[in-house]
């Protein structure tokens, strides 16, 4: 079908834009600057498509990343992952082309940013706020000062702000994450309040999909970083942050054989297509992936219900059938679609292999 032979992430253009829309709306209409996170598409074309919508600072979780988009010409970027001293030269190097924000996550991390950067560079410092990832603990205001203090000595450093990733609302529902999402903003707002009138010009760098879902009240943020929006996937649309139909990635894989007498199949779609990443079924089961047939144009049907994917190793994925029926739906030799689980990994997984439908 279109050439299409192995495991390829399609994504669909339209969806794609109309998720870009809403979000750049949502922004908009709630007083906050968005800084959409290419981690989740990691493709210059589809970072193409935010331009069109004015946005011209983007997040990045990595070094390679930065250096990837700033060559088709992004020159204010974040990178929202902890300093690596190894990368300081490549750093050096970038900080030279474009404005450029770098995170860091504890006192020592601060300590080898200060005595490895020579350019002028701007920091945040990251701040734990309920996921345990990463980060300062925002009670800790001692350490916090010290570290701005430290890092502000040196001429070339700029002190931008805090930075947080709520991580910790994957995987609930949008009442839940409203409440999570009220924790950790109300945090971050205490702390920006404390250090206020010693910085004035501090902002507070905020970020995860489902809150900026989901979520309304965005006051005392200044700015917003999810990056999943863009494609969603089954992760959110199981917890209806998202539905079905705004999922703008598919994972294309064939078919390559059916067992109707253990109601399964195995199609050519792995964990290094897909990740390992799950969600979870209605009755509790875990699913890697949601079954859908494609279309000659690429595009995609709503998922087939009572098929689902069970298990993945390297290579291969196996299909359940929660009844024979639907696993009549399917043949062996066609190419089918499966909704990732996490789109975010299954992106980076496929690399270049991706196909724009129309």
């Amino acid at each position: 079908m279109n050439g299409i032979n192995r495991p390829t992430l399609l994504v669909d253009r339209k969806k794609c834009v109309d998720n870009i829309n809403f979000m750049v709306s949502k922004a908009r209409s709630k007083g906050v600057t968005l800084r959409p996170h290419f981690k989740t598409h990691q493709n210059v074309e589809v970072g193409r498509w935010f331009r069109e919508f004015g946005i011209d600072r983007i997040t990045v979780s990595s070094v390679p990343m930065a250096q990837k988009f700033a060559q088709d010409g992004w020159n204010d970027i974040t990178i929202a992952f902890p300093f690596v001293s190894s990368q300081a030269e490549n750093i050096n190097s970038l900080a030279k082309e474009i404005k450029l924000q770098l995170v860091v996550s504890s006192f020592n991390n601060a300590k080898n940013l200060a005595n490895s950067l020579s350019e002028k560079i701007g920091f945040f410092l990251e701040v734990d706020s309920g996921q345990n990832r990463s980060g300062f603990n925002a009670n800790d205001t001692k350490l916090i000062e010290q570290t701005i203090e430290l890092i502000s000595s040196k001429s070339n450093l700029r002190f931008c702000g805090f930075l947080t990733h709520a991580g910790q609302t994957y995987g609930h529902k949008p009442n839940e994450v409203i409440d999570i999402h009220t924790k950790a903003k109300e945090l971050m707002v205490h702390l920006k309040n404390f250090f206020i009138e010693d910085y004035p010009d501090i902002i507070i760098s905020y970020g995860d999909t489902p809150s900026s879902t989901a979520a309304d009240d965005f006051s005392g943020i200044n700015e917003i970083r999810p990056g999943n929006f863009v494609f969603y996937d089954m992760q959110q649309a199981s917890n209806n942050i998202c539905t079905t139909a705004n999922i703008a990635a598919a994972m294309a894989c064939p078919v390559v054989a059916i067992y109707p007498e253990r109601n399964s199949a195995t199609i050519w779609g792995g964990a290094v297509h897909l990740s390992k990443d799950f969600y979870f079924l209605p009755d509790g089961a875990k699913s890697f992936g949601a079954i859908c047939k494609l279309n000659e144009d690429l595009s995609w049907s709503e998922p087939i219900e009572g098929l689902y994917i069970q298990s993945l190793s390297q290579e291969h994925g196996v299909i359940a059938a929660t009844n024979p029926s639907a696993l009549s739906k399917i043949s062996e030799g066609e190419i089918i679609a499966v909704l990732p689980a996490h789109s975010c990994l299954a992106a980076s997984c496929i690399g270049n292999s991706t196909t724009f439908s129309t």
